[in-house]
């Protein structure tokens, strides 16, 4: 399959193919997929749906994630998600990139660049990953305001909203932000940085009904569960936000050490995709089928 032709491309809007995956039953898995090749080997092994973080994007272009990329930069990246893997994407939207005109206009590039899902975070500028300390939270109705924007804003794109609140107000913050929230149009609610089962098993009971998304990021506050555990407490959805990234940079890492060291990469041959992986993976020969059912090489006649 292909990108390039009609009868490859999936005949639902992306909003609608994953609000379908979260109402059929059992958990949505997301792993994260850093660009178009980690979404195709991510399909490639099963899943569904996919997941882009912010935290991805701006480490693969050597930044922190400090909210200080664009609404374009980011659409770069969900386009070369979606287009190569077709598969619903969720993707990290931050503080939506301002204030309510700014988050209505993420909505529109979003969808437009093929998103099936966002979710928006009731942090302040700079904010930071959810995990960390000192995170600054924004007054509960500015960003119930920016929900209400996205939702005004959406064609499809399903609406996550994030709070941060349980950190510095506790789980009756967070829960009573949530619940501000899906009165202002979300249709799920992330709630971010929980530290233990009973915090996870706590928020499904007071939010009786509501879609809720787990992360399940490495080297942060929150456990390992796996996605078995978290459908057991009762999330829809969860996520694994930097992990393909997180092991492509230590492979990368120690490619340029052995590089270095050894003046080849002859040791590392075994780790790596060969040349017929790759072509498979990207579809190559279906590319050129295509390419050669369309322009045939006509050979002129002698003058």
């Amino acid at each position: 399959m292909t990108y390039l032709t009609s009868q490859d491309l999936p005949r639902l809007p992306a909003g609608e193919r994953f609000r379908s995956l979260v109402e059929g039953g059992g958990i949505v898995e997301l792993p994260g997929a850093h660009n178009g090749m980690a979404a195709l080997q991510a399909k490639a092994a099963g899943f569904e749906a996919l997941y882009l973080s912010g935290a991805a994007m701006t480490a693969s272009m050597g930044l922190p994630d400090l909210g200080i990329i664009t609404v374009d930069e980011v659409a770069f990246f969900i386009r070369q998600i979606a287009r190569a893997s077709r598969l619903p994407l969720v993707v990290d939207g931050d503080t939506g990139y301002g204030e309510a005109l700014n988050v209505m206009h993420m909505v529109r590039t979003f969808e437009d660049a093929g998103a099936g899902a966002v979710h928006i975070e009731d942090q302040l500028l700079p904010k930071k990953c959810g995990h960390l300390n000192d995170k600054k939270l924004a007054n509960a109705r500015d960003m119930a305001a920016k929900v209400a924007a996205a939702a005004n804003a959406r064609r499809h794109l399903y609406l996550i909203a994030r709070t941060d609140a349980a950190a510095s107000e506790g789980l009756d913050g967070a829960v009573a932000r949530a619940r501000l929230y899906m009165e202002a149009g979300a249709d799920a609610i992330f709630p971010e940085a929980l530290t233990t089962a009973e915090m996870f098993r706590e928020f499904v009971r007071r939010m009786p009904g509501v879609p809720l998304l787990a992360n399940m990021t490495e080297f942060g506050r929150t456990p390992f569960f796996t996605a078995r555990e978290f459908e057991a407490m009762g999330y829809r959805m969860v996520i694994w936000p930097v992990s393909s990234l997180r092991v492509a940079n230590k492979a990368q890492e120690r490619l340029y050490e052995t590089l270095k060291r050894e003046g080849s990469t002859r040791s590392l041959t075994g780790d790596m995709q060969t040349r017929a992986e790759l072509y498979e993976t990207i579809g190559l020969a279906e590319y050129e089928r295509l390419d050669a059912s369309i322009v045939a090489t006509v050979v002129p006649e002698p003058a």
